[in-house]
């Protein structure tokens, strides 16, 4: 693919376009699904193509092709640079991009087990022994629906631009999502969702240890329906476990500091943002809350090397000791802001420009093991993961319905609790954050954005925290 991308930029460049990126992806993938234990179709992913993206006299301009014949890559190029300059007549401010250094490198996140190389009988074998493991001889639960869903891609991409970059990169993803429906009599039902996610080969299956997981989230259902009572109301310490934290950080942190949101670029599809261009240096929250968000961290889900517009990759400080220090910027809004880009721009297949996405966003741990954090609480809640959530289209506005709750008491963890409800603003809940966990954990995600959707890879995660005096419903 490397000639080929090669020529899109030469022939682009020759068509009038004052700058050009090519990038050149192959994706190939399966995804197994057992419903109720009955195994469905495999699903077999095999994408390949080439994107261009141009800039002509400050307009942009972009167009793919999924053929490697030489005259249709010329087509293409020659279809972005007329785009180009048709819009150029509707746009109020010219495009720019933020001067980059220009890479010529190679990356690759290596497999130990090949997942290409492991037989579809394999793959639902594992899927298999999780089912048996939620039989209700083991679980002691009813589960009405089971759904267990195995994913694999490999991604290849090369990217080249007319500034001399030349980008190789290779990355294989593997996930395992599972929504399992709990039922007693006389107490209703209720649903979990997990998602296992690592850029890693086979080897990370291996290691999950999935029956284990899904077993012990049912006997969880079965413990919450049959004994959870209702939460206590009014103003109690909360601790949130990891998942809540992550999924946290997630919306009302990572989303709202997209610099294309801030800009409005995003109001008409995935809303818009309370963060505006001032904000930067502002308090948002307590001292003890950092908010990274990382496309380095190795295994990770949304891991990668280089961003889509060549920029290499680094980790990114949102909020630093509760104040916003930074945003999330392509090359594009950095030039707005007067800033460099922090590599944030990702395209999920080669017929999707790449726009501001997030990687991997987490709270840096702090101090605390789980046990002092729940110490010091005379009468709260310890939400340890979620059911569901909403949030406003500002991302100010947020609700986090619980799922494994239990009560605290006098320091110590107690009986389970039924759907205790975290109403809160996002200042709200910042700045109500007195204690920071020292324990990592993550899960995978699927986050939607741009239109046409863009369903980009990334993880959740952080610590446990102790909010302060907050109120709680349910």
């Amino acid at each position: 693919m490397e000639d080929e991308t090669r020529l899109a930029v030469e022939q682009a460049l020759k068509s009038g376009a004052d700058y050009v990126e090519a990038r050149a992806q192959r994706d190939i993938g399966h995804t197994l699904t057992l419903n109720n234990g009955i195994p469905e179709p495999v699903t077999t992913t095999r994408r390949m193509g080439i994107g261009i993206r141009v800039i002509v006299d400050g307009s942009m301009g972009f167009a793919s092709t999924n053929s490697l014949e030489l005259s249709q890559i010329r087509a293409s190029a020659e279809t972005a640079v007329k785009i180009a300059k048709a819009a150029a007549r509707l746009i109020s401010a010219p495009s720019k991009l933020a001067p980059e250094k220009s890479w010529e490198d190679k990356w690759e996140a290596r497999m130990k087990i090949d997942i290409q190389r492991v037989p579809i009988e394999e793959k639902f074998d594992e899927l298999f022994s999780i089912e048996r493991a939620l039989s209700l001889e083991q679980v002691n639960v009813s589960l009405p629906s089971r759904i267990l869903v195995l994913d694999d891609e490999l991604t290849q991409k090369f990217y080249v631009n007319s500034e001399g970059s030349k980008i190789h990169g290779i990355v294989p993803r593997i996930s395992l999502f599972f929504i399992l429906t709990g039922e007693v009599k006389g107490k209703g039902t209720i649903q979990r969702i997990r998602h296992e996610a690592q850029t890693r080969g086979w080897e990370a299956v291996k290691e999950w240890n999935a029956p284990a997981i899904a077993a012990s989230e049912a006997r969880m259902l079965g413990r919450t329906l049959r004994d959870g009572i209702q939460p206590p109301k009014g103003e109690i310490d909360l601790v949130l476990g990891s998942e809540v934290t992550g999924i946290i950080c997630h919306e009302s942190c990572g989303h709202p500091q997209e610099a294309d949101r801030i800009l409005g670029r995003e109001g008409a599809q995935a809303g818009e943002s309370y963060v505006t261009r001032d904000m930067i240096g502002k308090r948002i929250g307590s001292e003890h809350v950092t908010v990274i968000d990382d496309p380095t961290l190795p295994n990770s889900y949304g891991f990668y090397m280089y961003d889509d517009e060549g920029v290499k990759a680094r980790p990114r400080t949102l909020i630093k000791d509760g104040v916003i220090s930074g945003l999330l910027h392509n090359r594009e809004t950095a030039a707005e802001f007067g800033v460099s880009s922090n590599a944030a721009a990702r395209s999920v297949a080669f017929d999707r420009e790449p726009i501001i996405r997030m990687a991997n966003t987490f709270m840096k741990p702090g101090d605390y093991s789980l046990d002092e954090l729940v110490e010091d609480v005379k009468c709260g809640v310890y939400m340890k993961s979620f059911m569901e959530w909403n949030i406003d289209d500002r991302r100010y506005n947020q609700r986090y319905v619980g799922l494994e709750a239990y009560t605290i008491e006098n320091g110590k963890i107690g009986t389970p609790v039924r759907n205790p409800i975290l109403e809160v603003t996002t200042p709200g809940l910042y700045g109500s954050v007195d204690a920071v966990g020292r324990e990592m954990e993550y899960s995978g995600a699927t986050c939607g954005k741009g239109d046409p959707q863009q369903g980009a890879p990334v993880w959740t995660g952080g610590p446990p925290i102790r909010i302060h005096k907050i109120h709680l419903g349910g």
